[in-house]
């Protein structure tokens, strides 16, 4: 029977698929997600994702199934190693996503020239082999082993793949690959779908890695549909300001290993350098003495790390006081200043407040609350915080000091840094937390941490 085409419209948030344009996607509940797109109807081919189902397998009883450990492939980087759980699982999905410029064509090519005993299949979609061949000269390293192929065509690339059979395969990106049993465009959420699926359906049955570079939105979510990431075995999100040096990489979901896991990475003209000690270049950096700073002690997934808050307290030079936070919620900032203006008698309604996080970090954990609170009373009284005292507890809106998670991992990072006093809540359980040459102080409410820390 002769093929026609319809109109149909996909939900780029779920996946659903709808005879017509909605405003509400009726499966996810999102708004204004529904994209339309043009499929075949009729006796069309069956997808190579379908077509290429084995009847081989067969149920078992789960007794049965062997419950021996994953192997593992290192990939030279041990900070990438670490974040995936110990190295690259034979056979599993990797999708790697950031903004554009970020570094992602970067790290997935520093990957075979950091491992030279890795055969590997660079598929690039977006780039001639000779552009590539330039970023491989710039970044250094071994490219004796590693193999360049551009293409877009995914039963092509599959094709290719099972012939030359490396030990790792990138594909950059999957919004420009396309299947010619999907009649649509590729970057299409249909395309989408199907690349992905004839990809995981390759890495499953061949045990070859594949490592997925995917493109986001405006939103900061990876483009195409949500089931994208439900298909993958791990994601990996990078972040950072692209006018900055550092970057980093994150773990939101892991199939082989733990999502509580930051890798930082420099930018550097050689390409991207890891940062095994990130509390080394967000510590403070300029002389003594210097008030509106204070140290805070944050936790990011299992790993923590110290960086340095910035505040400055001026008078408004308008009707109206200004409050402008970097890498921090500015709302957040607004209900402290609040707690410190109504519980502790601090008059800051007609002050100007900046807050700046050094070195481009976006904190989220609410540990940073006490050393935001301290900044911003070290700028408005003048008052020096010494560089050795840091700080690592929440701030209620009761004006009171609550225990955060983990405080004796903070306290042992900090004490390893060198650092002599910090400051938690009075409430905190530590059970043998105390570190040689580390002073362990405890504090209640606001009131109580000024006396502390501002006395004269």
């Amino acid at each position: 029977m002769a093929t026609k085409d319809k109109t149909v419209w996909f939900c780029t948030s779920c996946g659903n698929e709808s005879p017509k344009w909605m405003g509400k996607c009726p499966a996810c509940g999102e708004w204004n997600t529904l994209v339309e797109q043009t499929v075949a109807t009729g006796k069309a081919p069956k997808s190579a994702a379908a077509a290429s189902r084995s009847g081989s397998h067969r149920p078992q009883p789960l007794r049965e199934v062997g419950s021996a450990q994953d192997r593992r492939v290192s990939l030279g980087i041990g900070e990438v190693d670490r974040l995936l759980g110990g190295g690259l699982v034979e056979g599993s999905l990797v999708l790697l996503g950031g903004e554009p410029g970020i570094g992602k064509s970067t790290l997935s090519l520093q990957i075979p020239l950091s491992c030279p005993g890795l055969k590997t299949l660079y598929v690039s979609g977006e780039e001639s082999p000779r552009q590539v061949k330039m970023r491989a000269d710039r970044l250094g390293g071994d490219i004796s082993n590693c193999l360049i192929f551009s293409e877009t065509l995914i039963e092509d690339i599959i094709a290719e793949a099972r012939d030359i059979r490396p030990g790792l395969m990138v594909v950059d990106s999957v919004q420009t690959m396309y299947s010619q049993g999907i009649d649509s465009s590729a970057g299409s959420v249909s395309q989408i779908k199907e690349v992905t699926s004839l990809l995981l359906h390759f890495a499953k049955s061949t045990g070859i890695p594949v490592i997925l570079i995917g493109h986001i939105t405006k939103d900061g979510t990876i483009a195409g549909p949500k089931i994208l990431e439900h298909i993958v075995d791990v994601v990996l999100q990078f972040e950072g300001d692209d006018k900055g040096s550092y970057r980093l990489l994150r773990s939101i979901k892991n199939r082989f290993g733990s999502t509580s896991e930051l890798a930082v990475f420099e930018m550097t003209g050689t390409g991207l350098r890891e940062v095994t000690n990130p509390s080394e270049m967000l510590m403070p950096q300029h002389e003594q003495g210097l008030s509106g700073t204070a140290v805070s002690v944050m936790l990011d997934g299992l790993r923590p790390f110290l960086f340095e808050v910035q505040a400055l307290v001026s008078t408004a030079a308008y009707g109206t006081a200004q409050r402008s936070a970097t890498g921090f919620d500015v709302r957040r900032l607004n209900m402290l200043l609040a707690v410190l203006e109504k519980r502790a008698g601090f008059k800051l309604a007609a002050k100007d407040v900046f807050l700046n996080m050094a070195g481009g970090l976006r904190v989220a954990d609410p540990a940073c609350d006490l050393a935001v609170v301290c900044a911003v009373l070290s700028s408005a009284f003048d008052f020096a915080i010494p560089a050795d005292v840091c700080f690592a507890g929440e701030v209620g809106l009761s004006g009171e000091i609550r225990p955060v998670a983990q405080t004796e991992r903070r306290i042992t990072e900090a004490a390893r840094l060198g650092m002599k006093k910090i400051y938690v809540s009075k409430f905190s359980s530590l059970d043998a937390a105390v570190k040689d040459g580390i002073s362990v102080v405890r504090v209640a409410d606001i009131p109580a941490l000024v006396r502390s820390v501002f006395k004269q």
